[in-house]
C-alpha cells in the first residue's frame, strides 16, 4: 500500500476506535477511559491533517515551489504535535476534577473489553505504519504511527489502572492514571514538535546517507584529478538534497567534465534513492570560499 492509502486506512481506524473507546467510558464513567477515547480523536484529526499534507507533497515541482513541496509533511508533524499537547490539557482537567469528587466505576469488564480490542487495531496498524513510513522516509506517516503506538501504551495503562481499581476499589487510581496518561502524550507531543521544526530549519541527512554520499564520491575522487569539496546537504520530507564542488584539471573539455559529471550524479542517486544533487564544475586550482565552518572535502 502507498503513504496516502495507510492514512486513509488510518482515518477509518480512528472512527471506529472513538466508537468504542466513547462507549467503554460511558458504560463506566472512567476518566481514564474518557481520556484514552480524547487522545483517539486527535489521532483522527491527526490522521486527516497527514493525508492532506501527503497529498501536498506529492505535488510535482512548479513556478512558485521549483524545489517541490516536500516539506508540507513537516507541517502535519508539527500540527499533531500540538494537537497531543491539547489533549494532554483537557485530560488533566478531567482527571482533576475527578480526583477532587471521585465517582464508584461501573461495567468495567466490558467498557475494558472494549479499550482491549481498539488498542489492538491502533497496535496492528501502527506497527505496518511505522514500517512504511521508514521505508518511504514519510515524516507524516511515522508521526501517525508513533501517536498511534502512544494510543496504545497510553490504553495498556488505561486498563491495568482500572483492573487495580476495581480489585482494590481506590478509586482516586483513576484520575491518577489519567494524568499519567496525559503526561505520556504531551512527552509524544513535545518530540513530534522538535522533529519537525528540525526538518523546517533544514537539518542535515542521516548519518547512514551521509555514509553512502561520502563513500560514492571517495570511489571516485583521485588525488591529482578528481576532488570534491564544500559538500552540504539537506532534507525536506521524504527527498534529500546534496550541494558540493567537483574540480577537475583546467585542460578538460567541458564534454569529458560533463560526462563525469552525469556519472557521479547517477552513483549518488542509486545508492540514495530520492536524492537530487546539485554539482558544480570548477578547475583543480580554483578554490571557492564560504564563511562554512563545517566544510567537507574529499
Amino acid at each position: 500500500m502507498q503513504v496516502r492509502t495507510y492514512l486513509k486506512v488510518s482515518i477509518m481506524v480512528a472512527l471506529a476506535t472513538i466508537a468504542l473507546k466513547t462507549g467503554a467510558w460511558w458504560l463506566t464513567g472512567s476518566v481514564g477511559l474518557l481520556s484514552d477515547a480524547m487522545e483517539s480523536v486527535v489521532n483522527l484529526a491527526g490522521a486527516m491533517f497527514a493525508l492532506a499534507m501527503v497529498t501536498i507533497a506529492a505535488r510535482p515541482p512548479d513556478e512558485d515551489h521549483p524545489f517541490g513541496h516536500h516539506k508540507a509533511e513537516y507541517f502535519s508533524s508539527g500540527f499533531e504535535g500540538v494537537l497531543i499537547f491539547a489533549a494532554a490539557v483537557a485530560i488533566i482537567w478531567a482527571a482533576v476534577d475527578r480526583l477532587l469528587a471521585p465517582q464508584p466505576l461501573e461495567r468495567l469488564s466490558i467498557g475494558l473489553a472494549l479499550s482491549v480490542i481498539s488498542s489492538a487495531m491502533n497496535g496492528v496498524l501502527a506497527w505496518a505504519m511505522l514500517k512504511k513510513g521508514r521505508e518511504h522516509r514519510s515524516m507524516a506517516l511515522e508521526a501517525d504511527a508513533r501517536h498511534l503506538f502512544t494510543d496504545v501504551w497510553t490504553s495498556a495503562g488505561v486498563v491495568a489502572g482500572l483492573m487495580l481499581a476495581g480489585a482494590t476499589g481506590w478509586l482516586w487510581l483513576d484520575p491518577v492514571v489519567a494524568i499519567a496518561v496525559a503526561a505520556n502524550v504531551a512527552r509524544e507531543g513535545y518530540s513530534l514538535v522538535r522533529r519537525s521544526t528540525d526538518g523546517l530549519m533544514d537539518r542535515a541527512v542521516e548519518p547512514a546517507v551521509q555514509q553512502q554520499i561520502d563513500q560514492v564520491l571517495a570511489s571516485f575522487a583521485h588525488p591529482n584529478t578528481l576532488r570534491f569539496d564544500h559538500i552540504s546537504t539537506r532534507r525536506a520530507g521524504q527527498r534529500r538534497f546534496v550541494d558540493l564542488h567537483m574540480h577537475m584539471p583546467a585542460g578538460w573539455t567541458l564534454q569529458r567534465a560533463a560526462a563525469l559529471r552525469t556519472s557521479v550524479e547517477q552513483a549518488l542517486m542509486s545508492a540514495v534513492p530520492g536524492l537530487r544533487a546539485t554539482i558544480q564544475l570548477l578547475p583543480m586550482d580554483v578554490e571557492a570560499h564560504f564563511d562554512d565552518t563545517s566544510e567537507r572535502v574529499l
